[in-house]
């Protein structure tokens, strides 16, 4: 698909790391890459956020930002508070398609997780997807408690007609505790849909060239990766 939306099952789970790791596939194979984010909250004005973080890591990208909100809150929340008109559906898929126009992928980043609001209206991040027809990757963190939330997000797209290709985990932790390793075998079963990929803990970390250099081995390859979902659940996932 010419834009694919990145949504998450909550915040501070890899969304950021994950959309870099996406665009920085799609740069080195020669695609022209956009990454839209349909509100950034909780950055002050001049300060880089999360569009300015993607660039950095993934490199030579397109970065569109269409509203920003000084507090850390839902975008609808955060408009409302501080006086400013709130992003709806109509204008994410109205820039997203803008800018399919004149890129080989779009990538749109979204705040929080699917249902979080953007209006008074209720719009959402799905929302948008459908008005698009955009498929929807969902980053989901790796351990306790993920299963649900990852289920209720899968099950609200697939509600909606929306596609899913997939579950990244957003950050996969050195050293896994019995509960992210089970996941591996559950997080497909449950959502309904293939585990994709798995970013490493702090890989936002690296130095733009070591992680341009090793994101293609996060990502499975319908992401433009070599990552093997056999491989990493022969390594990871427990017995039993």
């Amino acid at each position: 698909m010419g834009v694919t939306f990145v949504s998450g099952t909550g915040t501070e789970i890899g969304k950021t790391v994950v959309t870099a790791a996406l665009a920085a596939v799609a740069v080195a194979a020669g695609r022209s890459v956009a990454v839209l984010k349909a509100a950034q909250t909780g950055v002050a004005p001049g300060e880089p956020g999360d569009v300015a973080e993607v660039a950095r890591l993934a490199g030579s990208v397109t970065g569109v930002e269409l509203a920003r909100y000084p507090e850390p809150l839902a975008p609808g929340t955060a408009a409302r508070r501080c006086g400013l008109a709130p992003v709806r559906p109509g204008e994410v898929a109205e820039a997203a398609e803008k800018l399919a126009a004149a890129h080989d992928l779009v990538l749109v980043e979204g705040a929080g997780g699917l249902l979080v609001r953007y209006d008074a209206d209720g719009g959402t991040l799905a929302d948008a997807a459908a008005l698009v027809g955009a498929p929807v990757i969902v980053v989901a963190a790796a351990g306790l408690g993920t299963l649900n939330v990852t289920e209720l997000t899968t099950e609200a797209l697939r509600s909606r007609g929306i596609e899913c290709p997939g579950v990244v985990v957003g950050s996969w932790p050195g050293e896994p505790d019995l509960a992210a390793r089970c996941n591996v075998a559950d997080l497909p079963e449950v959502a309904a849909v293939p585990l994709l990929g798995a970013v490493p803990s702090g890989s936002g970390g690296l130095v733009p060239s070591e992680f341009r250099a090793a994101a293609s081995g996060w990502l499975a390859p319908r992401l433009g990766g070599g990552w093997d979902a056999r491989d990493f659940a022969a390594r990871w996932a427990p017995p039993g």
